[in-house]
């Protein structure tokens, strides 16, 4: 199964319909499987408030912002989203999102979206949760800012709605990520922790480096999504760790090309290779009876002699005729006594 890529616009297209159709484009081109928007307004996902605890964080990439400041830029308005998503299946690229509360769980499956994601953010509103996994689409759920007993509970929310098609999706919550800070190995043990529960595992990833998802689909990874720009010059809230078309597409080539040399597990030999191997020549004129040493047999290439595993049990043997130079060794050539 080839891993299914998706192109995060989020609040690239800076408030301009025209640009999301282009991003929409762009990713297509660029080869991703999907565009994910983001289905939410400042009301419904925090309240208009100055106080400290509704600011962002000092020194990070939206500083100086309320909560709701950010989330009302950044918001894609909902009506243009009907619209993307149609355009969306006339070019060909699956189209859905991540629904913030139910009035957008509602809205989403009214515009008939093809599965659903839920944020790391979100991830412990198992209400939320619940409610979306009823809709009987696939989930994706990110789970950067989860503890292994939330990861379960937010698995069991998913369960208890008659929901079992689930990806969770590694994700460090930080904007930019660094590499360092990825900690990709942890894929390995969620496919080991939840992949007996028939739960599929991806990579949200951060970063503006492609080895993370190359690294996630090398380890069992089916999902990768990564933030996408048409130009990281056009800003937006996203922008700083969003990929541009080219950097997409080489992402695009580097998964598929993952995939292709991860092939399937096979032990068969090429045999059209398997004759430049080694075996045992005749490398010195041998005469009827005269003993096999060191001297006048050896382990070379090519492979159509003896296999070079009897080499110990021959040497020290006679040689049963006359073997001239150069003579791929056979066992029909050696004699354990010594006959003229």
């Amino acid at each position: 199964m080839s891993t299914f890529i998706v192109a995060e616009m989020s609040a690239n297209h800076c408030g301009d319909k025209a640009l999301a159709k282009k991003i929409i484009q762009a990713a297509k081109d660029a080869g991703a499987d999907a565009v994910k928007v983001q289905t939410y307004t400042a009301d419904t996902l925090t309240i208009d408030c100055n106080s400290e605890i509704f600011k962002t964080a000092k020194g990070g990439l939206w500083e100086g912002e309320t909560l709701y400041s950010l989330y009302k830029q950044a918001s894609t308005p909902w009506q243009w989203q009907a619209e993307l998503k149609q355009f969306a299946d006339e070019i060909g690229i699956d189209f859905f999102s991540t629904p913030f509360d139910r009035s957008s769980v509602d809205f989403l499956e009214d515009i008939g979206v093809s599965r659903y994601k839920i944020a790391s953010f979100e991830a412990i509103d198992y209400p939320l949760i619940k409610y979306t996994a009823k809709c009987g689409k696939p989930m994706i759920i990110s789970v950067g800012i989860s503890s292994l007993e939330e990861i379960e509970e937010a698995i069991d929310a998913c369960k208890s709605a008659g929901n079992t098609d689930i990806t969770l999706l590694k994700c460090t919550s930080a904007y930019p990520a660094k590499l360092e800070d990825l900690n990709i190995l942890t894929i390995k043990d969620m496919l080991e922790r939840f992949g007996p529960q028939g739960v599929k595992i991806g990579l949200s990833d951060h970063s503006l480096s492609n080895i993370p998802s190359v690294m996630a689909v090398t380890l069992g990874a089916c999902v990768v999504e990564k933030h996408f720009t048409l130009d990281r010059k056009l800003g937006g809230a996203d922008a700083a760790f969003s990929l541009n078309p080219q950097e997409f597409k080489r992402l695009v080539e580097d998964i598929r090309n993952a995939e292709k040399a991860l092939g399937k597990v096979d032990y068969t030999v090429n045999q059209q290779n398997r004759r430049y191997a080694r075996s045992l020549f005749v490398i010195k004129d041998v005469k009827k009876g005269e003993r096999l040493t060191p001297e006048n047999i050896r382990s070379i290439r090519p492979s159509c002699g003896l296999h070079p595993k009897h080499y110990e049990t021959i040497i020290g043997k006679f040689a049963a005729k006359d073997l001239p130079f150069g003579k791929p060794l056979a066992l029909e050539d050696v004699k354990d006594d010594y006959e003229k």
